[in-house]
């Protein structure tokens, strides 16, 4: 499970598998009760006090060469800080299954660099007319262009939400 640092300082979530079946489910497949949580901060303006830290299995901060040695002092013992270069370099990561929970600037990261298999996208019966509310994407050139559609893979309800699953279609170069 990734988290963009943003949306880590402003929401201070938990993020776990409240499901004792899911985790249990996990256990009987060999893996850890907790998925591994990661986070990307290139400021590395992240507090020790975050309740990520503190809940769940291992954790994981991408970070630049500039931002690692502080958030090295401040986590010290609560998470593994790997160092991308002068940048967070999400493309080198070897990643095999990832899910990203995150705001507008992680979403346009993923999508715009072509690293997201599918995106789950839920709808729900909220009416945001705030000019400056978070955005799914921001500005960014995504592989095909605006005009370039994706596939629907699945439509369903979930109470009074709409969950889509979608697939990026492959590009033509």
């Amino acid at each position: 499970m990734l988290i963009g640092g943003n949306t880590l300082r402003s929401d201070n979530p938990r993020l776990l598998v409240n499901s004792e079946k899911r985790r249990a489910d996990r256990i009987v497949a060999g893996k850890p009760e907790y998925p591994l949580k990661v986070t990307i901060s290139a400021s590395g303006d992240l507090g020790r006090d975050l309740k990520f830290w503190h809940f769940g299995d291992k954790k994981v901060v991408y970070t630049t060469d500039a931002a690692a040695p502080k958030l090295r002092e401040t986590l010290d013992g609560l998470a593994d800080v790997v160092i991308t270069g002068p940048t967070v370099d999400l493309a080198t990561r070897g990643v095999e299954r990832l899910m990203v929970e995150g705001g507008g600037q992680i979403h346009t990261q993923f999508l715009s660099q072509g690293l997201a298999d599918e995106i789950h996208l839920a709808i729900a019966p909220l009416l945001v007319g705030e000019a400056a509310a978070p955005r799914f994407l921001h500005p960014a050139n995504y592989p095909g262009g605006s005009g370039h559609r994706m596939a629907l893979l699945e439509a369903r309800t979930i109470g009074d939400v709409v969950l889509l699953r979608y697939a990026p279609k492959p590009t033509s170069d």
